[in-house]
This record gives C-alpha cells, structure tokens and sequence, in this order.
C-alpha cells in the first residue's frame, strides 16, 4: 500500500532522525547549504509573482516547490529537524548532543546558502547593481522591514508576535515533514508535503530559514535595516518560535499520540486460551 500509517510514520521518523545525526559536518553543511538556496528560490519565485497582479495566495501555492525539491533530494532544513530529532530523542534513537550537533550545522548551512542565493538574487534583479530591481526589488525591501523594524516599532509586543508567528509556522512546516513519510510514492510525498507549507505561506507566519533569504536581500537592495535589527526583531524570536513550534507541538505530540504503547498485561493471555480452546473443540 502507497499510506503508511501514523504509527509507522512515528517510527520511521525516529530512525531519520538516526540517519541525520550520523552525517559528517561537511555533509550537513552541503545539504544545509543547498536546501537554504532551493528555500530562497521559491521564495523568490512568489515574491515575483506577487508584483504581476495575481491575489497572494496564488503565491503560496507555487512556494511548496522549494520544500518538495529540497526534501526528495534528501537535503537538511533546520526547521524540519526541530521535530524529527525530538521524535528520535523520545524513541531513544538520538542522545542530546547529536540533535544539538545536527541543529548547529544545519542551521549553519541554512544561513550560508540563503545568504548566496540572496546575494546572487540582487546581482540578477538589479543588472549587477545597475538598477533598484524594479517592482520586484520594491516588494522584497518591503517585506524585510515589515519582518524587523514593523516589529521593533511595538517593542516587546512585536518581539512575541515574532515568536508566536514562528512556532505556528513550524507547527505547519514540519507537519508538512512528517507528512513526506505518509506515502511511499513520489505524488503522494509532494501531495501530502504541499498541503501544510502552502498553508503557514499563506497566513503570512515566520519562517526562520526563509527570512535568512529575505532580510539580507532587503539590505542589499537599499532597506534601512541594521544586523542587530535583523537578528534582535526577527532571525532570534523566530528561530525560537519555530524550535518549540517544531518540538513540541509536531514531534512530542504525535510521538505521544502514535509512538510505542504499553503491551496489555500478560497474566489475561492464559486466562484466554482455555476459552478459545474449548471454542475451538466445539466448532465455533
């Protein structure tokens, strides 16, 4: 069968965490590198499409492609990590230190291959700097101060909204993780993984990684946005928010909803079996 079902995607999830935790530092950072880059395309790609005329959700449904190109080819998003390695922790499949290990690194490769996108991004849009970048680099600088200097101008107040939006935006991303391991064919993996990014997109939540694209490309393209207004208002708060959205409220949640249960209690077997004995004689 294509559905396999919650309990065994608990369990495999637990022994992809097991995988994770085994690649080397290079690897993570390859694969961080490139999945921050894919994340920074589709990004783009709705960012651009916005600036035609079309409503936003029409973006959102296009930005899962940057999820479903990274997951197939077996890439590393911190984001979804937050709620695989919690998973293998509880499974006892992964120690402490190798989920802080995974999350360091690949957080590291995320931040690396968002910030090259970005970069590589201005040089395309604007003509190597010749230009602002248009409608598009307009809507880019925009959406970069909304995400720090929109939230600094209330404070404390925005720094919890940023943290609020970031753990429901993982709560959907990793839902969307998770979700990749229902289904053993290809269209059932992008089926079920479109659904959940789709959403957290279009409800305009934070996204820790995505914002590593976004930010830099608003400063490069002229936004009055400073590093610490970058990681004080928005990379911090959100990188919070989507660690406990991930965590908690995908990983230990559905681990404690599907992961292993009690065995029932051994001493009711034999009190059983002389009744399906006797059954048995009497041809029931």
């Amino acid at each position: 069968m294509d559905y396999v079902i919650p309990s065994e995607v608990v369990a495999e999830a637990g022994q992809l965490a097991r995988k994770k935790a085994e690649l080397s530092i290079s690897s993570m950072l390859v694969r961080g590198m490139l999945a921050g880059a894919f994340l920074g395309f589709a990004t783009s790609l709705s960012i651009t499409v916005e600036t035609q005329g079309v409503p936003p959700i029409v973006g959102a449904i296009l930005f899962p492609v940057g999820f479903v190109m990274l997951v197939l080819l077996g890439l590393e998003l911190a984001t979804g990590n937050f709620a695989l390695f919690p998973i293998g922790i509880m499974s006892q499949k992964v120690r402490w230190w190798e989920l802080l290990r995974n999350w360091t690194w690949v957080y590291a490769g995320n931040l690396i291959g968002s910030v090259l996108y970005a970069a590589l991004f201005y040089l395309a849009i604007t003509n190597c700097g010749t230009n602002d970048g248009a409608a598009v680099g307009a809507l880019v600088k925009q959406i970069a101060q909304k995400k720090t200097l929109g939230y600094a101008a209330v404070g404390g107040s925005g720094w919890v909204a940023a943290l609020v939006k970031g753990v429901l935006c993982n709560w959907m991303v990793t839902a969307g993780a998770v979700l990749a391991l229902t289904s053993r064919s290809s269209i059932g993996k992008i089926t079920a993984m479109w659904l959940p990014i789709m959403l957290f997109f279009a409800l305009r939540y934070e996204h820790s990684i995505v914002n590593m694209y976004v930010i830099p490309s608003g400063i490069m393209l002229g936004a009055k946005i400073s590093f610490r207004d970058w990681w004080l208002w928005n990379q911090v708060p959100v990188t919070i928010g989507n660690i406990f959205g991930g965590a908690f409220f995908t990983g230990a949640a559905l681990f404690l909803a599907h992961g292993p249960q009690t065995a029932p209690t051994p001493k009711l077997v034999p009190k059983l079996e002389p009744a399906l004995a006797q059954q048995n004689e009497a041809g029931v």
